[in-house]
């Protein structure tokens, strides 16, 4: 199951109490004060991972509370600070303060850490000759977890219009594959790797967005919630099935999903796109491959997701454009 919004809890540690504490011997006439500092309560953090696609885990928990500090004691022990909590999240999440919805941070490089819930300070001691006081409450605070995936290139287009085939056949990603609209119901994140058999500093990781429909932008088909999906990538693959199966026409499916795009978001449409014409192994894609070049001069590749045609020449221009 993939998750890429979620509400939880956070709270800091409490501070320890300082210490009441007296100390005499024979030597002294009046006791003297040795109370220590409590501890400082621990910080809830956290960071983002690349080992880590979901917010899955956050579903079935809900609160995160860091450890409290120790309290002081006598002969001026300062007691030990709570241990801070260090939360994995997902490579391109954006933490949000639900209560003012500001973005605290977004957290798109590897490591990147943020502390979204501050420990409380430890109580003072008497040894500063005052009365001890107690420890400070952590902070607390909902936080909204808001995941848009990060991926060199994303896979648009209609339901059916073999995605799911294709990044299946140039990456490491497996997704769902059948003859229907609808296999894949969440993006599917692969890596391809230019070198054969290895991963290389030309590799590229590639994600595959669920079909999209007509009224996307406003949520139909949950069109909306995938294309948040894309806004991070720096190239569109616009695969167009040039076969036209389940009677659709390939030129319409052109028009109507940039216009999606569009009016989604406007940077959205300027990211560079490269047309792929697919199931360029069935007997309507010919012509109607020449039809789309007459009405539009974009280039365009024509490919066949299903028998590996011309898979090299797509990832030789996917490689160019990045």
């Amino acid at each position: 199951m993939f998750i890429d919004r979620v509400k939880i809890l956070v709270k800091g540690g409490a501070g320890g109490n300082g210490c009441s504490s007296f100390y005499s011997d024979k030597m002294s006439r009046n006791k003297i004060p040795d109370g220590g500092n409590g501890g400082d309560g621990g910080n809830v953090i956290f960071k983002a991972s690349r080992n880590v696609f979901t917010l899955l885990d956050f579903k079935y928990r809900h609160e995160f509370a860091a450890a409290s500090g120790k309290h002081g004691s006598g002969n001026n022990k300062r007691g030990k600070n709570g241990e801070d909590i260090v939360i994995l999240i997902p490579l391109g999440t954006q933490v949000i303060d639900e209560t003012s919805g500001y973005l605290l941070e977004d957290l798109n490089l590897e490591g990147k850490e943020v502390v979204v819930a501050k420990g409380g300070r430890g109580g003072c001691g008497n040894h500063t000759k005052r009365e001890a006081q107690p420890g400070h409450l952590g902070e607390a605070r909902d936080i909204i977890l808001d995941l848009k995936l990060i991926a060199d290139v994303g896979i648009i287009g209609f339901p059916n219009a073999g995605k799911s085939t294709l990044i299946s056949q140039i990456s490491s990603a497996r997704p769902r594959i059948a003859s229907y609209p609808f296999t894949t119901k969440d993006p599917v994140l692969g890596v391809v790797n230019t070198e054969e058999g290895k991963f290389s500093d030309d590799s590229f990781t590639i994600v595959d967005i669920p079909g999209l429909i007509e009224g996307a932008h406003q949520g139909r088909g949950l069109g909306d919630k995938f294309l948040r999906h894309v806004e991070r990538t720096k190239v569109l693959i616009h695969l167009i099935d040039m076969a036209g199966t389940e009677n659709r026409d390939p030129l319409s499916d052109y028009e109507i999903l940039n216009k999606e795009l569009g009016l989604y978001s406007k940077e959205i449409l300027k990211k560079p796109q490269i047309l792929v014409a697919n199931k360029m192994d069935l007997e309507p894609a010919k012509d109607n491959l020449k039809r789309f070049k007459r009405k539009f001069k974009n280039k365009i590749i024509d490919i066949s997701a299903k028998e590996k045609n011309n898979l090299d020449i797509l990832i030789d221009e996917i490689s160019k454009k990045l």
